[in-house]
């Protein structure tokens, strides 16, 4: 018995190879970056894991309709770059994204909301 590796075997564990969880539920948002700003508006104590991915794969999903009706816009025009005519024009021409984006795209802001400090 050789002395001084009594009981000590190869410990050659595998590293794990980290994971961010947008490479992982293969989204090109940041979920981190979401759930950070989640837990900042202070709007609950608690979140499920999954809140952030779900919220993230809504955004992806959203930005990426809307990129295509305003690239399908701007092709129209035989144009090859998205400017914010052909945004606000896919926009427009889409019922259910005008519906509900309205709130945000459509008139200046005559007040400024008041945001809840913490």
């Amino acid at each position: 018995m050789m002395s001084g590796r009594r009981g000590r075997r190869y410990s050659y564990r595998r590293r794990k190879c980290v994971l961010f969880r947008s490479r992982r539920t293969e989204l090109q948002f940041p979920v981190s970056q979401v759930e950070r700003l989640l837990r900042e508006s202070c709007s609950t104590q608690h979140l499920s894991p999954s809140t952030p991915v779900f919220l993230a794969g809504v955004l992806q999903y959203l930005t990426a309709n809307i990129l295509d009706l305003a690239g399908n816009e701007a092709l129209s025009n035989h144009k090859m770059r998205i400017t914010p005519e052909h945004l606000q024009r896919a926009l427009d021409r889409n019922q259910h994204l005008s519906r509900l984006l309205e709130w945000t795209a459509s008139s200046p802001v005559r007040q400024t909301p008041q945001v809840k400090k913490c």
